[in-house]
């Protein structure tokens, strides 16, 4: 998908989609979801948009936020760091708490919902997230 077509239909300000489609497809506020997106951009160099090898723009930040990766991994220095925190807390060896959790995609664009196919083979979005002690 061009990222052109997807600025119209969801983020451009006379976008296809009303901020209650978004919200209602995306599970939050678009400003919020933008938010989200520059600060994923400014921890992760995988997010700004690069010149490839024939000098022409790559994919930008929001078609790169639906890869399989989002944040960075963490460093020795931050592991050693959860480590000792979660040592605090009695959780010796421990670095966090891991949670998935699948939603069904009711609303996933046609185009897209042959890359978001679930085990039930129905759209899905698959949220995963490792939390520290204090997040």
């Amino acid at each position: 998908m061009s990222h052109a077509y997807l600025m119209n239909n969801y983020f451009n300000p006379n976008s296809v989609y009303t901020e209650e489609d978004f919200r209602r497809r995306f599970r939050m506020r678009r400003h919020v979801f933008e938010r989200l997106l520059r600060d994923v951009q400014q921890v992760n160099p995988y997010f700004r948009q690069k010149l490839d090898r024939a000098g022409r723009l790559g994919f930008s930040l929001h078609q790169k936020v639906h890869k399989e990766e989002y944040l960075r991994e963490p460093n020795q220095e931050d592991l050693n760091w959860l480590i000792r925190k979660a040592e605090d807390h009695g959780f010796p060896g421990m670095i966090g708490s891991l949670d998935c959790m699948h939603w069904d995609w009711k609303n996933c664009p046609t185009g897209w919902q042959v890359g978001f196919n679930g085990r039930s083979r129905k759209p899905t979005v698959m949220l995963e997230a490792i939390a520290s002690y204090d997040t």
